[in-house]
């Protein structure tokens, strides 16, 4: 039997399905064949609030589970909406890569030397609130485009760039990388680093079997917790939103911070739940992690998070 992995075409994509891959095989013994599929969120160089957020990543791939070109497919976890999708389900997500995000800037330098004014490049709504928090003076830029094309910017138009470190980690870029920045005061995207190994629900066969052999308890236990928290408080791509969660010996920590647009303001919360240990793998322990998520949205709701950014779940 040959497992066919559908997968975004970009080199970041490919990379990380070939970890998949190759972790399949190791588990499995069975050949896995890598099936490409081209999504809007690939072709467009607009940004992804513009076009439609996040899920234009992920519709192209799931239509290619529908129609049988593929036995399941790898997301970067955040670029899966938060609502559950009826007939595909979530089997796996591997052992989850470094969350944090990474500052790339010319001449070696941490976000503090960067010259007064210096231009800054990211796309993210969250990133560019963060940075104006600590730098105001800082001019960020909007960009899209792969890893290789945002640091190419650097030192032509931009001083420096934001990207997560989990990308360029297995694109083995961390030679591009001067600065990591702390999940305590730097939350990132609910699932940053995590990836999702996705297949349909109705599978009669052994396929979704194989992959959860591949299923990172403590990996699932922080991505479930911080995806909890963005879907309570229906945040979109447009909403500075981060989450971190994190084991400290048996308790899952997790912390969650809303920013207004231009970083001015913020609300920040921190919340910890007991009692996750062993293998990990019930039911139990994920709806614990859920519902931990739910009720750290519900104290940022509570302390005006709506107040700060467009938060549906607050209405």
């Amino acid at each position: 039997m040959t497992l066919r992995i559908g997968t975004r075409g970009s080199a970041l994509a490919l990379a990380q399905t070939g970890h998949v891959a190759d972790a399949l095989t190791a588990a499995t013994g069975e050949d896995v064949e890598i099936v490409t599929v081209t999504t809007q969120g690939d072709t467009s160089r607009e940004s992804l609030s513009t076009i439609g957020g996040t899920g234009v990543f992920v519709n192209a791939l799931r239509d290619a589970l529908l129609d049988g070109a593929c036995d399941l497919v790898v997301h970067s976890l955040k670029d899966l909406p938060t609502a559950p999708a009826e007939g595909f389900t979530i089997a796996a997500m591997p052992m989850r890569e470094d969350p944090r995000d990474a500052l790339c800037a010319s001449d070696d330098r941490s976000l503090d030397d960067l010259p007064q004014g210096a231009r800054i490049g990211t796309g993210s709504p969250r990133r560019i609130a963060q940075l104006k928090r600590i730098r105001p003076d800082l001019e960020v830029v909007d960009i899209r485009g792969n890893i290789d094309t945002r640091l190419r910017r650097i030192d032509d138009d931009l001083d420096a760039v934001v990207l997560a470190a989990a990308g360029l980690t297995r694109l083995g870029r961390l030679d591009a990388v001067t600065g990591l920045f702390d999940l305590d005061t730097w939350p990132t995207a609910p699932g940053q680093g995590a990836l999702a190994i996705e297949c349909l629900d109705d599978d009669e066969s052994s396929i979704a079997g194989s992959i959860a052999l591949l299923d990172h308890a403590p990996s699932r236990w922080q991505a479930t917790a911080e995806r909890a928290v963005l879907r309570r408080l229906e945040a979109g791509c447009s909403a500075p939103v981060g989450a971190a969660a994190w084991l400290d010996d048996e308790d899952l920590v997790l912390q969650a911070a809303v920013y207004s647009l231009d970083g001015t303001e913020m609300i920040h919360l921190e919340s910890r739940a007991e009692g996750f240990s062993g293998d990990g793998h019930g039911r139990e322990l994920l709806q614990a992690a859920d519902a931990l998520g739910v009720s750290l949205a519900d104290e940022l709701i509570e302390a005006g998070a709506a107040d700060l950014a467009p938060l549906g779940g607050a209405a």
